[in-house]
């Protein structure tokens, strides 16, 4: 269903007329009407933006969560090899 407005009148008072050349017209100023766009260049933006800042969250929360289920493998040689080198050097 495509939506015709009036830019002049206000939004709670338009109601549409048809004049004799079968066109679109405002009931209050007699102006054409203008089609709605369906997509606006505003919620374009307000889509980036919330996408800008929505996405970094989800993607940590992905992590986090495949991280819980397949655990990152330690390597414990290494971490008991270091605290050795460290006990060493303190006594």
């Amino acid at each position: 269903m495509v939506q015709y407005y009036c830019p002049y009148c206000n939004t709670k008072y338009q109601f549409q007329k048809q004049s004799s050349k079968s066109t679109l017209i405002c009931g209050l100023c007699g102006e054409d009407l203008v089609k709605k766009p369906f997509i606006r260049l505003n919620q374009i933006i307000a889509l980036v933006a919330a996408s800008s800042l929505l996405l970094p969250l989800i993607y940590t929360f992905i992590f986090l969560i495949k991280n819980q289920i397949n655990p990152p493998k330690k390597n414990y040689h290494a971490k008991s090899t270091f605290m050795i080198v460290i006990k060493a050097k303190i006594s």
